[in-house]
């Protein structure tokens, strides 16, 4: 395969990795990235907690296909935290209210960030999350509404940090280290997911619901001071940046940034890569966000392991995730350096590996029937393989309009965000008796959009910066 060339290779000289400005940003960012899903995910345990259990009582939709699976649970379960009449309907609400502010601020913080800078924007992100969340419990004692509001206007703050994060990377990361920069960034999110699972059953279990939300919130607040104090926007501004790391740098995004004040809009919203990662990124979350959020319930109400387990249980395929991404982020930039493949052939390899695999899996998860291990098992690895769409479509953004890249993670996010509103809705109501044969049919279809995207990707992606991308409409390559 012949490679993208890359200035910086070019040149001769690769900075050090150790203490390095550009890994401190990646490893700052992975606790930023750890902590905002911790805000996402913690409530969806808390909840259980939260709600009266003669309410859940009359929506209880345990399926008696497979038999009881878990021991009974010896430990004094602590019922301080007060509970609400909600029934399960207001649950989906409470529940899914997050997506409906977190979709609208997509695009406006990929745009803002391409501006001024992603650091103030994400910083402040994350920290408006984190203080929503300390008012969860005075929000859930004014009602319903005043709970659903504040989910909403927490979606409002992490809207902008993925978008925030693409654009920061576009100054930092050279392009034969992009995959390793930003795998390691976005996995924080599948490590937050793993540790807040179960750790917020825990907090439940020996506490109450109450402090998930003091503890994650007050880990926000001690995250964004040290990210306030610790970063910059761009490699210029650093303080402490050696002189040698920072030419590196630059020198390897020479002719990859645009100078143009305005953006290209149209250009950008007719081109084809472009929609190749829309589809792409749609198809991967609608799985992602259908097992994130419903993986609890299957687990309860299908398989039937209890509640301690189930934390465990769930947390393990974001385990699983966050080792994939990892790995892949250093695989996929050694093929590129050391092996010479091509930027385009990375992405896809990679894409279709993290759709097409998760969709062997959740197919054959659905069709083993009652045996718990093959069924945890097979769940675990498709979630897994989901990792390596880290190295594939999800930063072809920085491939092909680096200048744009916050912009584009924007636009790609909005559409991929509609799965989290719609899919777990759909999946329950193709669910009503809660029977295996029902779930049967939730995996296939979130299998088939999988399958789909990855094929789109692999027709449609482009590996190289695009010509409405630069300032003198000449292509440059990665």
């Amino acid at each position: 395969m012949a490679s993208d060339s890359n200035p910086a290779s070019e040149d001769g000289f690769q900075a050090p990795v150790c203490c390095s400005a550009r890994y401190n940003l990646a490893c700052l960012s992975f606790f930023g990235f750890f902590v905002l899903y911790s805000l996402r995910v913690n409530l969806s345990v808390a909840l259980v907690d939260m709600v009266d259990s003669n309410t859940t009582a009359k929506d209880n939709r345990t399926s008696y296909e497979c038999a009881e699976h878990s021991a009974p649970i010896k430990v004094l379960h602590n019922q301080t935290g007060k509970k609400y009449q909600w029934d399960a309907e207001t649950q989906g609400w409470i529940l899914g209210s997050f997506f409906y502010g977190y979709i609208i601020t997509q695009i406006p913080g990929g745009y803002v960030a391409s501006r001024s800078g992603g650091k103030l924007l994400l910083g402040f992100g994350i920290l408006g999350t984190a203080v929503f969340t300390l008012f969860t419990p005075l929000a859930a004692d004014f009602g319903v509404g005043a709970l659903v509001t504040l989910r909403a206007l927490e979606g409002l703050g992490e809207g902008v940090t993925f978008p925030a994060m693409h654009a920061m990377w576009s100054s930092w990361a050279p392009p034969l280290e992009r995959s390793k920069l930003l795998s390691i960034s976005y996995a924080g999110a599948q490590l937050g997911t793993v540790v807040s699972l179960p750790l917020s059953g825990i907090i439940c279990y020996y506490m109450n619901w109450t402090y998930v939300f003091y503890f994650f919130g007050i880990v926000g607040i001690i995250w964004f001071i040290l990210w306030i104090c610790l970063v910059s926007d761009t490699p210029e501004t650093h303080k402490t940046i050696s002189p040698y790391e920072k030419e590196y740098i630059l020198s390897s995004l020479k002719n990859q940034l645009s100078s143009q004040k305005s953006v290209p809009w149209i250009p950008m919203l007719k081109s084809l890569p472009l929609w190749a990662i829309v589809v792409a990124h749609f198809s991967y979350n609608w799985t992602f966000y259908t097992l994130l959020t419903l993986l609890p319930t299957y687990m309860k109400e299908v398989l039937r392991f209890n509640i301690q387990e189930n934390g465990f249980l769930s947390a393990v395929p974001y385990l699983g995730c966050w080792l994939c991404m990892i790995l892949s982020g250093q695989a996929a930039d050694n093929l590129r350096a050391r092996w010479n493949f091509s930027t385009l052939w990375v992405r896809r390899a990679f894409s279709l590996i993290g759709m097409i695999g998760p969709a062997v899996f959740l197919v054959a998860a659905g069709f083993i029937g009652c045996d718990y291990s093959l069924a945890v098992a097979f769940l675990t690895i498709s979630t897994s393989l989901g990792g390596f769409c880290s190295s594939g479509f999800s930063i072809n953004h920085l491939d092909i309009a680096p200048s744009y890249a916050g912009i584009l993670l924007g636009i790609t996010n909005t559409f991929a965000t509609v799965p989290g509103m719609i899919g777990p809705i759909i999946a329950r109501s193709l669910t009503p008796e809660n029977t295996i044969g029902e779930w049967q049919t939730v995996f296939c279809i979130a299998a088939a959009i999988n399958v789909f995207g990855a094929i789109f990707f692999t027709l449609f992606a482009k590996g190289e910066v695009q010509n409405w991308a630069v300032s003198d409409h000449r292509g440059h390559k990665n």
